[in-house]
């Protein structure tokens, strides 16, 4: 693999500076694509772009950036897009700094903006040594997401189709179904979720789904899948509620979508597991009207006091095997079940061994 420093001004860097969604972000006489299908959207927040801006015209070094040669001999901008768009961007007008804009700066201090050299790494080599240097180079700034790291191993059609509906700014994703996800788009977390929920239908990691489909020509299968998830969602449960947000919608799908629901009966249920004091975890009442399950609610525990006071009225004994034990060696249980209104009171609680209990709660 072969690296070469070069100083290069901001003037051919910024050089045919080009930011559309047709033509994506270039620059360097359109030889440099600034933002490559593996690269996040401009994410820097006024404060960091000015301070950019700030650092050049004080003469002060900016951190080094890193370009890769790609095959037809141009280059792709490796680290250092949140700078690079930030120079370009004062240069073309889009932002003021104190009330200055680049035209309103005298000659001199135009020129020494343009003039401001940047020290560029610029690497040659295969595929796997970018990818080596790539993911070494990432633990310095910004660090990237697992889901960024992955698309700049499975670059291609495939990706950049998928990060169209995925990964932009007010992306389809982000119209349909923005209150159901966690996360940013922009920073892949919808991407990363679209697929995992689509591969974990074969079992597979989002890993393998991105191999087998890098070279695709489009990633219609993956956007129509998060449709049908979305619609499901809608449809089964249509009162949407906060604690719907980031829930694993997908996989709920993916083991429910073809299961006959009655959604009001649903959302009656939906209105007393939120009423309910013993549930603690309201995030869990989805999951758990799909498979019964109540470890998803967190029901409420027995307090200490409660099983001290169970267990000394039971004088120790198992109410099942009527064997005595020590407190450590038993554990509380509702005499009521809570799936049949018993509460997490003291009047409902009985003190079993901890085999009992066991046995009891696997029936």
């Amino acid at each position: 693999m072969k690296i070469e420093l070069k100083e290069i001004p901001i003037s051919e860097v910024a050089k045919g500076y080009i930011d559309s969604a047709e033509d994506g972000v270039v620059g360097y006489g359109g030889r440099l694509n600034i933002r490559p299908a593996f690269q996040r959207e401009f994410i820097y927040k006024d404060k960091q772009r000015d301070e950019v801006i700030r650092t050049i015209r004080k003469n002060f070094p900016l951190n080094v950036m890193y370009w890769v040669i790609s095959d037809n001999g141009d280059y792709e901008l490796l680290d250092g897009q949140q700078r690079t768009i930030s120079f370009c961007q004062y240069k073309n007008g889009d932002f003021s700094i104190d009330y200055q804009y680049f035209h309103n700066l005298t000659e001199d201090e135009q020129k020494q903006i343009l003039d401001y050299k940047l020290m560029i790494y610029i690497c040659d080599g295969t595929d796997k040594e970018k990818l080596d240097w790539f993911k070494i180079i990432n633990i310095a700034g910004e660090v990237l997401t697992a889901q960024e790291l992955r698309n700049a191993i499975y670059t291609g059609k495939w990706l950049t189709d998928a990060k169209k509906y995925f990964s932009k700014s007010g992306c389809p994703a982000f119209v349909i179904a923005d209150e159901y996800m966690r996360g940013s788009a922009i920073r892949q977390d919808y991407l990363e979720s679209a697929i995992k929920w689509l591969a974990a239908k074969e079992n597979h990691e989002i890993e393998d789904y991105m191999s087998e489909h890098q070279h695709d020509f489009n990633a219609s299968e993956l956007w129509l899948y998060f449709n049908a998830v979305i619609n499901w969602v809608k449809v089964t449960f249509p009162n949407y509620r906060k604690e719907m947000e980031g829930l694993d919608w997908g996989i709920f799908y993916n083991h429910y979508g073809t299961k006959k629901i009655d959604p009001e009966a649903f959302e009656k249920r939906i209105v007393e597991l939120m009423e309910d004091e013993d549930v603690s975890k309201k995030s869990g009442i989805y999951e758990y009207l799909l498979d019964e399950d109540e470890r998803h609610l967190n029901i409420r525990q027995f307090t200490n006091k409660m099983k001290r006071e169970a267990y000394e009225m039971q004088e120790g004994i198992c109410v099942h095997c009527k064997e005595h034990f020590e407190l450590e060696e038993m554990e509380a249980d509702h005499i009521t079940p809570w799936s049949a209104g018993g509460k997490t009171i003291a009047e409902n609680c009985q003190m079993l061994c901890k085999d009992c209990n066991r046995r009891k709660s696997d029936r």
